[in-house]
This record gives C-alpha cells, structure tokens and sequence, in this order.
C-alpha cells in the first residue's frame, strides 16, 4: 500500500499516516455553531477533510473510514440571533443546521458518519468534568466549572506558545472567580430565561471546548487518529480540547494527527463575519455551480491562504468546462473501469496536494482528448473519471454541465456542425469564415469557450 503523509501541526512536519487501526480509521472535523447562514471560508474545511476522507477510503475502504463533524447547537451567538428574530434557540438551531447541510450537499461534500449534536450530548460532558474536578484539573467556582491551565504541563504544545504569551495575547475573559488568567471555561450558569441543563455545580450550559471534547470521546473513543480545523482553531479551541481531553483520559494522545487549514481572505483580510466581509455559500450558489466553488476551494494547498474573488470563480468554471467538455466528447462511449492512476495519486497522498493533483487531472484530459481508438478512449474516459472521484470533481452529466439537456437534438447536432466549421476554419486560417460562424452561433445564444481540449458551447442567459 502507498503511504499517505499529513503535516501534523503539532510536530511542525510532514509524518506518515500510520491509523490505530486500518478497519476503523477515524477523524474528527470541528463543526459549525449554527446560528446564521454559513460563508465560504466555512466551507474550505468541510471540502478539504472530504478530500482526505476519499483519499483514506481509497486506500483502507470507504466503510473503515469514521467521521464525525459536530453541530453546535447550544452558544451565546445561537441565543442573541434567536432573541433577535423572536423564535426560540431550537428553532434558529434546526433552521440554520439545516441550511448547512443543503450548502454542503451542493458542494459535493459527502455526509459525515456521524453528526452529533451539542445538547444531544450533555451527559457525557457533565461525566467528563466530575473526572477533572475529580483529578484536580477542574474546580467549581461561582456556579462555574474552569480546567485549571497549570494542571496540564503540556499546555501550549500545539500553538507553541508560553503561558506568558497567551496570557499577554488571548482575549481572556478576567473574572474574581478565576484561580489563573489563562483558566477556560466548562460550565457556566445560566439565568432564568435562558437554556440550562441540572449539574452538581448547578443549572447552566457547556463551554464550546468542553462539547468537542465529549463528542469525539463518546463517538470516536479517547485517542482519534486525525482531528481537523481551521487554523484558527489551534488556539484556543484545540489547545483546550487537548488539555480537557488528555487530563479526562489519564494523560492519553486526544489525537495523534492535527491538520489545519489555511484562512479564506477577500482583499488583504481573512473572511471573517465579524469584519462583515463575508461570502455566503447560499448566496454564492445562485450565481455558480457547486462544482465551481468546491474546485476553487481546491486550486490552493489547503495549508496556504487563499483569496476570494469573482476571478477565481471564473477561472475555476473555465478550467471545470475543459474537463467536462473532454467528457462530453467521449459521452457515447462506456468508460473502462480504471485505478486512481498514480501521479495523481502521488500528489494527493503528499499532504492533500490538490493544486498538483489539479494538473495531473487536466493532464488526463488532454491524453483522453488525444485518444485515437475507441478503446484507448474509453481507458482514458475511466483514468480521467477515476481521478476526478477522488477529488468529488467531473462526476456530474456533461449535457447538464453546460445545460444543454433541453435542447432540441437536431438544434444540438446543428450547434455541434457550426463549432466543427469553425474549428477547422481557425485551423486553416480562414478567419472571416470564423467569424462568420461566430456571429451564427451569437445569433443563436450560444457561447463558445475554446481551451487546449477544443471548443464547449453553452446557451447563454
């Protein structure tokens, strides 16, 4: 079996994939807090670790592969947008949940394994502080339950940063009741109006670190093998969920790969909601397939910043056309079945390289355009849709790719004679017949994009 090599970031290098246990593979992806429509930059991790998902299933069994991305659906954020819009916490939950999942099924991103749900959980989390109360890594304070930062030597490891610099840069919230700074919170109370659970520290609601934590335990077992986020993440989201986590489980790894991905910016800033320079995904998708936006996504290696803009969509539709125009011209014959072919492969397995696998991908579309036999046209048509599965890229019906599933047939063959006119007039030089065909097919709405595969047409408006 090839290797597969992820760059941890908590040892700062590339290592080889080794999994616990090759028939149960299992990774965690922080999900959303759902309390509004979800932007792109939300999206770049669930695109992201549904590559590395297709990647660990073609090499162990998709059925060995467990992910679980939660939903928070308890957050100081969840209850100010439903005081806002007058409808209760669980109905702007299951609202904006719901529209999660219709953006990410229009991205071509595979349902996780499991997704499990904060207030679903809240037992385990109430289990998982009696332990490290119990331990001398928690304390009860005020109606509150924080960790206790200096309980845990390791603190810092995956941020790399001191106590001292955390303290100097965290926005931590300075409270009587707080034995450290640096201390998180658990378990906080919550008043009359507002949703809380029973505990032995009284009526309230979790942290958000605390829910990742119980989650992954209850789902995925005490030690993960890749856990996955955000790079904002690292701290101080998984700084804390590795310190709740390993003092909860007697000093076990909570996982033994962090993968982290690169910020989504528009201009010079990262794509944030509170900076108000936001890209929805809903809104996105009424102008752009979500092929385009999920190629996008890919075009940049996960771990670097990628910027935002209508010319990166444009660009990713142009090169998508080529791909899917190879496909078209090959529609009328059954693609051999194939393996991933291996330069392909190669760039994926090296850290999710998809800006390398992208090019090897478009180098397949020029060999199954240059195929001259039908049968090295169909090897070629199964080496190209082989690839193209594994990054969730050119599996959709070429006809409805470019939209032409409505067309009269004897319109299509007509269109189809007018683009091979022209085509061979530009190779002849005969540029006043092109142009002459050009302006027909204006005529009849159609526009044409030529690429290094040949000419796609598509009616227009």
């Amino acid at each position: 079996m090839k290797s597969l090599t992820l760059y941890d970031t908590m040892a700062r290098r590339k290592r080889a994939f080794e999994p616990i246990d090759q028939d149960r593979v299992t990774m965690y992806v922080c999900g959303p807090t759902v309390y509004s429509y979800a932007h792109i930059g939300n999206a770049r991790p669930p695109v992201v670790f549904d590559v590395l998902r297709r990647v660990l299933g073609y090499l162990y069994g998709a059925e060995s592969v467990v992910l679980a991305a939660n939903i928070t659906d308890i957050d100081d954020k969840i209850m100010a947008a439903a005081r806002e819009s007058g409808e209760g916490i669980e109905a702007v939950a299951t609202k904006f949940a719901r529209i999660y999942r219709e953006d990410l099924d229009a991205l071509g991103i595979v349902p996780p394994t499991l997704e499990p749900r904060a207030t679903d959980h809240i037992q385990p989390m109430i289990a998982m502080m009696q332990r490290l109360v119990d331990g001398g890594h928690a304390y009860a304070a005020q109606g509150h339950v924080l960790f206790s930062v200096k309980s845990y030597e390791a603190y810092g490891a995956l941020s790399k940063r001191s106590l001292d610099d955390m303290i100097a840069g965290a926005r931590v919230e300075v409270a009587p009741y707080k034995k450290d700074p640096c201390d998180f919170v658990l378990w906080k109370p919550s008043a009359d109006d507002e949703p809380g659970w029973d505990s032995p520290w009284g009526r309230g609601r979790p942290g958000w670190h605390l829910e990742c934590s119980a989650m992954c335990e209850t789902h995925l077992g005490e030690t993960i093998d890749i856990h996955g986020g955000g790079i904002d993440l690292v701290f101080p989201h998984h700084e804390n969920e590795i310190a709740q986590s390993t003092c909860a489980h007697g000093g076990k790894a909570m996982a033994n790969y962090w993968l982290h991905n690169g910020f989504l910016n528009m201009g010079s800033d990262k794509m944030s909601k509170s900076l108000g320079n936001v890209a929805l995904i809903h809104d996105l998708l009424k102008s752009w397939p979500g092929e385009v936006l999920r190629c996008a996504l890919l075009t940049a290696h996960y771990r670097a910043p990628l910027t935002w803009n209508s010319d990166l969509l444009a660009k990713t539709r142009r090169s998508l056309d080529r791909i899917y125009g190879v496909l078209r011209r090959l529609g009328h014959l059954e693609a051999v079945p194939s393996d991933v072919p291996e330069a392909f492969l190669d760039a994926l397995l090296d850290d999710i390289n998809t800006p390398k696998a992208m090019s090897e991908l478009f180098a397949l579309a020029g060999e199954a355009n240059k195929a001259e036999t039908p049968q090295e046209k169909a090897e070629a048509k199964g080496r190209l849709l082989a690839a193209g599965a594994l990054m969730g890229l050119g599996q959709a019906d070429p006809d409805a790719w470019f939209g032409l599933t409505d067309i009269d047939p004897e319109e299509r063959a007509a269109i189809d004679a007018l683009i091979l006119k022209r085509q061979e007039a530009r190779e002849a030089k005969d540029w006043a017949l092109a142009d002459e065909v050009r302006d027909e097919l204006n005529a009849r709405q159609i526009q044409v994009d030529d690429g290094p595969e040949g000419s796609t047409w598509r009616k227009m408006g």
